[in-house]
């Protein structure tokens, strides 16, 4: 395969400077601050628990639903109008504190889900096909605490060798069977990998639900960080997609890691 053209570097860079940025707790802090601390430490521990089933539940709604919203064939992203949406859904969620989110997170969920089809459309790729409502669910295994022991590896690449059994598993099965059986084996081994690391960044945003007198406010700014940061992770995920359609995924992989 061809070496990347200079453009293409320039491209792959930008993708990883989306890809490799701290990750969503880091933004909460900065616009929350030690309130989010203290939210953090008030979550009741049984909270904990439920936001792992809630997660598991809204990622797979979303896969149902979410690309059925979308027109077909190659269009430009519209992100101004899923910010929107998000921040909407979360001040409203916000405004009725921690029991509000297990209506507000499958609410949320779907739109982001919508915004990640959404850029992946713009990148060329067909949403209708199985294989591209797994790599839009992989985008939201992204962008959480680093899992690379081996220094070589990058955050972003550790994920995705972290899902690569799973994911293929369950297009395997999606290319036989179809999207409907969510209950099928491997779409509940790869739905709980992805739910386990969503359920982290689902976490702060229930603590921030419990920092005094936010509420409203708090969900809507919640929401709008959680929908640029998908958004971010999806915008360098499929821009590498379409890099490896194009030159192969071991010439783009030793490209991404020597720009670090």
């Amino acid at each position: 395969m061809p070496a990347l053209t200079a453009a293409d570097l320039q491209t792959l860079a930008a993708a990883r400077r989306k890809l490799e940025n701290p990750g969503l707790a880091v933004r909460l802090s900065n616009h929350l601050g030690s309130p989010l601390e203290k939210g953090m430490a008030r979550l009741p521990a049984s909270w904990r628990e439920k936001l792992g089933g809630v997660a598991h539940e809204a990622l797979s709604r979303a896969m149902s639903t979410a690309a059925g919203t979308l027109g077909k064939g190659q269009q430009e992203a519209s992100p101004r109008l899923h910010k929107v949406l998000g921040s909407l859904s979360g001040a409203g969620g916000g405004a009725f504190g921690l029991p509000g989110l297990t209506v507000e997170i499958p609410v949320s969920t779907v739109l982001i889900m919508r915004a990640i089809l959404d850029i992946a459309r713009a990148h060329g790729e067909d949403i209708a096909s199985p294989e591209t409502r797994l790599a839009a669910l992989e985008v939201f295994a992204l962008g959480g605490p680093g899992g690379a022991d081996d220094a070589a590896e990058s955050g972003y690449y550790a994920v995705r060798a972290a899902l690569a059994t799973a994911i293929g598993e369950a297009t395997r099965h999606v290319a036989a069977n179809g999207l409907g059986q969510h209950g099928a084996p491997a779409l509940v081994r790869l739905l709980t990998m992805v739910a386990t690391r969503y359920k982290i960044q689902l976490t702060q945003k229930a603590a921030s639900m419990l920092i005094p007198g936010l509420g409203a406010a708090a969900g809507a700014t919640v929401n709008l960080l959680f929908m640029q940061h998908f958004q971010a992770m999806s915008e360098g995920h499929f821009t590498l997609r379409r890099l490896e359609r194009k030159y192969g995924a071991d010439v783009v992989k030793a490209a991404y890691l020597a720009a670090g």
